[in-house]
């Protein structure tokens, strides 16, 4: 996961400063050298990290940090704080116009993953009530205006385009006589990329910008990139007069310095980050929030929104009286696990759980990834039974569990060691529901995938 190791590396130094009772000026400039190290290796800018190190330190050696009971929490509160600075402070949300439709141009390199964040922003918006259409405006790169046709078919998002051969300015201009006839409140303009950047790109994106006037203009960028989206991101401020970054595959294996350099390198702000390939993966940027779980403090408000978005009160109600009649069917099972996957990984959760992000390192090769292959052995093992097997496994006999396993390409050990953890999930709904008189959310939790070849 992106600012993993700069992660790791910030709480081992923390976690020195703490051994300390009262800590001296050396102590903070032994810690402030390890995080320096720490920030250059995650390829954050240099001149970033000199400046961000030398405001830490002017505050960690005042007297009011060396002289208090806990100095290390004091010096890591000033951490947490400067690097919420660093990153932009507050959040920073879309500029909608007073009067309809708001228009956002989506600018950047071609493989930044543009179109995607087009589509994902716009079922975003839609979610909250907006009514977008999205404008297939990238001429040049091929079945770049199918994939946003079927992107918008997926959403539910209206698509225009133009016949081959219109350029892209009047394609623009011309979305928005679309849009009123469609009575839409946002446009979404999918402009071109190219492989890098050129004067012919540059020129082309200040055409579109002088002729429909946006209210957003959205740069791309590929978190992967790490020091190079921070220059992309300069060039494309220069040039257009970006309003905000869109960050995408920061799920990845990146070491994350685009994220905390681009603020303070462009003064563009990052609106949204992608956190995967679905077309939910799309979340609005924190910076305390994102400050809070590279220094392992968790992230609980951004885990609470995520369960709210898949928290559905009507069905809640349903479970907690099934639980109550002891009527829990692997069918239900099923559509809980599913629900929970809509949160993302295990590992992402637990990196929002104060104090739990490398429980994962903790728990050795326990693969718990809501979505990865043993995940989907159970879904496999549960859809391969009849609806009677998964109303009541007592009547998955020896011959029932051959036929289960054949049909779901596992074997008999796993169907049988599911069905054994989902009778003691049971027995354990049971216990709590005697000794809290409700039903047994969080039985999940105890779920283990019984899948280790």
């Amino acid at each position: 996961m992106i600012f993993e190791s700069l992660s790791e590396r910030l709480q081992a130094t923390f976690k020195k400063l703490r051994g300390h009772g009262k800590l001296t000026e050396d102590d903070v400039n032994e810690a402030m050298r390890d995080v320096r190290m720490a920030l250059l290796e995650a390829d954050v800018n240099f001149k970033v990290v000199k400046d961000f190190i030398k405001r830490v330190k002017e505050r960690a050696i005042g007297q009011e940090v060396l002289e208090t009971l806990t100095p290390a929490q004091a010096v890591i509160k000033i951490v947490d704080d400067e690097l919420t600075e660093l990153m932009g402070g507050m959040q920073s949300r879309i500029n909608m116009s007073p009067e309809p439709p708001t228009i956002i141009m989506m600018v950047g390199l071609q493989g930044a993953g543009k179109t995607t964040s087009a589509g994902k922003l716009a079922l975003t918006l839609r979610k909250q009530g907006k009514h977008p259409i999205m404008v297939a405006d990238d001429i040049y790169r091929p079945a770049a205006v199918k994939q946003l046709e079927v992107l918008g078919g997926q959403i539910k998002v209206p698509v225009f385009s133009m016949p081959d051969g219109t350029d892209a300015v009047t394609i623009a201009k011309s979305s928005l006589e679309f849009a009123r006839s469609h009575a839409a409140d946002v446009i979404i303009i999918d402009t071109a990329g190219r492989l890098h950047i050129n004067e012919e790109l540059m020129q082309e994106l200040k055409n579109i910008k002088s002729e429909v006037h946006p209210h957003e203009i959205l740069l791309v960028v590929d978190a992967m990139t790490g020091q190079d989206a921070v220059n992309v991101a300069q060039s494309f401020n220069d040039a257009l007069g970006v309003d905000g970054v869109v960050l995408t595959k920061m799920d990845g294996d990146a070491r994350g310095g685009a994220a905390l350099s681009v603020k303070a390198v462009t003064g563009c702000p990052i609106k949204f980050v992608g956190m995967g390939e679905k077309l939910e993966a799309l979340e609005p940027f924190y910076p305390d929030r994102m400050a809070s779980r590279i220094l392992g403090m968790g992230d609980v408000l951004s885990l609470i929104e995520k369960a709210q978005t898949i928290y559905d009160a009507e069905e809640a109600k349903k479970m907690e009286q099934k639980f109550r009649k002891d009527e829990f069917t692997l069918d239900d099972f099923l559509n809980q696990l599913q629900q929970v996957r809509k949160m993302g990984s295990f590992e992402q959760i637990l990196g929002m759980i104060p104090g739990m992000g490398n429980l994962k390192k903790q728990l050795g090769d326990v693969d718990i990834d809501l979505n990865g292959k043993e995940i989907k052995h159970v879904e496999a093992i549960i859809r391969s039974m009849t609806p009677k097997e998964r109303a009541d496994i007592s009547i998955i006999n020896g011959s029932r569990r051959k036929r289960i396993a054949q049909g779901s390409g596992t074997r008999v050990q796993d169907v049988n060691k599911l069905l054994k953890q989902f009778a003691e999930m049971k027995k354990m709904i049971k216990k709590m529901k005697k000794m809290s008189g409700g039903g047994g959310g969080g039985f999940l939790s105890r779920f283990r995938p019984p899948f280790k070849h």
